[in-house]
């Protein structure tokens, strides 16, 4: 067929479509909420199937559990496939801790085992604790205590050939070893502190973390396959060295390991002089194996009917550091659910205007690995196609519903929270709860690197969401987070996994059928401009000119206002099409092909994470590095390197008002 044959045909198509179509379809989305397609017992069912056994990504267990999603799928009539890749991934061989008090020659040496509670037949299949991608080494050195692990926890420190002991809490555990690492520790460990996990009973008895209990988790630094840092690990490709990947420098530069309360209560009272007249020295080895392992990603895919080539993602990862009961499961029971009530929507005669794609990631826990490879993979094709992506993780594990998004989705996202009932409170909505939460319903922003919206967000620019209920809880990747924890503590009834699921369903429906995408760029504007006044208001000197900045965000603004508008008066499918077009490829003009300085995967300029904490997301992250190395080295260069950052940004913030505008300059 010839180039003009094609595009006739494309024209007539969506001709036909715009007369027929039934979009938007609110009888269906009505249904989709109906307490006749929720499922709990469905849901409870999936999350004890996914739970059963420890399934850490490239095991057996994670295996059966990536086919028990595929089975799924395809019983929903979700036209399904497992994209495989091979990837880098580490486990432990030895590991050993062994703590010499200063006024005692006998040495304490550490069990390292979580303790069994309960009647888990499976218990014995738990890895043993240990950091994901952690450096192997025999190290040894008198023990400093650093708090959190920030930066500013150092401040004053002397951990000069020291082992550094510091507690969960407040930053991402990767970033704890590599400050520990730039105050010249020799070795870290850290441990989940009873005054942040644990209370005056533990679990099974209440939801606290046992003495015993361990937060372990990866500490690498990059997202993605280590040994393929920007393209996708398929079969045959390029790979780099060992040394390549450590020369890299998002690999931890010294070893590390994670422990149990019980464990950092001995040792931080030869810090306090409880034991001894001064710190007691901490031998720590430990040996990893690296090994090239086979990861699934499974996908399921409904075909949009009349936009088949505009893509609205759902994505959960499926792999777990042990039982993954809250994280991720919880999360992979709400896409079960999604995928079993639009299986019954398209029973009832519904076909979405646009395509609508599933997907249960693998080793996310890692490096976010399979979401990572598979948008690298995908890369082109979803830089002009994807619509959104959606995001859950730990959906469920308590009261108190958060959302995350990029802003243009702020309002579809409370939209959508008011059509659906507090699972926890009958007599009102969640957007009610919400805002009458110490959160009072604020969105946060998706910068950091905390699970798979990373990708989508910060190396492609496809606007996104990601939300849960509870927050932080206290048997975070542990053992102990199992089916009997959630069936005790987490959602007895499994209401909040329905009410997640209808939530983030109907926000998924909203964006699939609607004629128009529910976009609204005018938010994205006011929520740049906050933050520039911030900036602003540092009077940072130096001769800093903050005014391109904001005269970027207000260009946006107006053609933000100035979309809206025209869209009341659109006919046509062509316009139509053009005008969501316009909406969808705004947020990708915020990337830069060159990326963040010293970080240059991470792609957008406006949300980033921290540079000291992965888990943290900063505006306009390079200007945020830029101050922060100026403040340090005090040059002329530096500051001027602040300056640059700050055009660098302007510069997109421009681009994205033009594709909104829709003109050529």
């Amino acid at each position: 067929m010839s180039k003009s044959k094609a595009l006739a045909f494309i024209i007539a198509a969506l001709a036909y479509y715009s007369l027929f179509s039934s979009s938007p379809k609110p009888h269906y989305h009505s249904l989709f909420l109906s307490s006749s397609f929720s499922d709990n017992a469905s849901v409870a069912l999936n999350l004890r199937t996914l739970t059963r056994r420890p399934h850490v990504a490239g095991s057996a267990a994670n295996a059966e559990a990536a086919a028990y999603v595929l089975s799924t799928f395809s019983s929903f009539a979700l036209k399904s496939h497992v994209v495989a890749y091979h990837v880098s991934l580490t486990y432990p061989l030895h590991r050993s801790l062994v703590l010499t008090p200063r006024d005692s020659a006998k040495p304490i040496t550490f069990a390292l085992e979580q303790e069994q509670v309960g009647d888990n037949p499976y218990a014995n299949e738990v890895t043993p604790t240990f950091h994901g991608y952690a450096k192997s080494g025999n190290v040894s050195g008198p023990v400093v205590y650093a708090s959190y692990g920030r930066v500013e926890d150092f401040v004053g420190v002397n951990a000069s050939g020291a082992v550094v002991i510091a507690r969960y809490g407040k930053i991402y555990r990767g970033d704890i070893v590599k400050n520990a690492y730039r105050a010249g520790a020799v070795g870290v460990v850290i441990y989940t502190d009873k005054r942040d996990y644990g209370g005056d009973e533990c679990f099974p008895a209440s939801r606290w973390m046992p003495p015993s209990g361990v937060q372990v988790g990866t500490v690498y630094n990059g997202l993605g396959d280590p040994t393929t840092p920007g393209w996708a690990s398929v079969d045959g490709c390029e790979r780099l060295s060992d040394e390549a990947v450590e020369l890299a420098g998002d690999s931890p530069q010294i070893p590390s390991l994670p422990i149990s309360a019980a464990d950092a209560e001995v040792i931080l009272k030869t810090v306090v002089g409880d034991v001894g007249p001064g710190p007691g020295i901490l031998n720590l080895s430990y040996i990893g194996e690296t090994v090239i392992a086979k990861i699934e990603n499974v996908i399921g895919v409904i075909e949009g009917e009349e936009e088949p080539d505009r893509y609205v993602i759902l994505g959960n990862h499926r792999d777990a550091w042990t039982f993954g009961a809250v994280d991720p499961n919880s999360g992979t029971a709400v896409l079960l659910e999604i995928a079993q009530r639009l299986d019954k929507l398209q029973k009832r005669g519904w076909r979405p205007r646009r395509t609508i794609i599933l997907c249960n990631w693998d080793a996310e826990e890692y490096a976010l690995i399979g979401s990572t490879e598979w948008v690298e993979e995908n890369r082109e094709m979803l830089a002009t196609r994807a619509v959104a992506y959606l995001n859950v993780d730990c959906a469920v594990s308590g009261p108190g519903f958060h959302a995350s998004a990029t802003p243009q989705l702020d309002e579809l996202i409370k939209q959508a929270a008011q059509k659906v009932q507090d699972p926890d409170n009958t007599t009102q909505t969640i957007y009610e709860s919400w805002i009458r939460s110490n959160n009072s319903g604020v969105i946060g922003r998706l910068g950091g690197g905390g699970s798979d919206y990373a990708s989508f967000v910060q190396h492609v620019g496809v606007p996104s969401v990601d939300m849960l209920f509870g927050g932080g809880y206290p048997v975070y990747h542990s053992m102990y987070d199992d089916f009997t924890w959630m069936e005790k503590f987490g959602d007895p009834m499994f209401q909040r996994h329905v009410a997640m699921a209808s939530v983030l369903g109907l926000v998924a429906l909203r964006l699939a059928d609607e004629e128009f995408l529910p976009f609204n760029y005018v938010s994205y504007a006011s929520e740049l401009k906050k933050s520039a006044e911030d900036l602003e208001k540092e009077k940072l000197g130096h001769g800093i000119d903050v005014s391109p900045l904001i005269k970027s965000i207000q260009d946006l603004y107006k053609a933000a206002q100035g979309i809206n508008i025209e869209k009341e008066g659109i006919k046509g499918a062509l316009k139509v099409r053009e005008v969501n077009d316009r909406l969808m490829m705004a947020e990708r003009a915020l990337t830069d092909r060159d990326g963040l300085s010293e970080r240059t995967w991470y792609k957008h300029l406006v949300y980033g994470p921290s540079k000291y904490d992965d888990y943290g997301s900063k505006s306009f992250p390079g200007v945020d590095d830029a101050i922060d190395n100026a403040k340090r080295l005090k040059t002329k260069e530096s500051w001027g390197h602040v300056q640059h950052q700050i055009w660098r940004v302007s510069r997109v913030i421009r681009h994205a008002s033009l594709v909104l505008k829709g003109d050529l300059r």
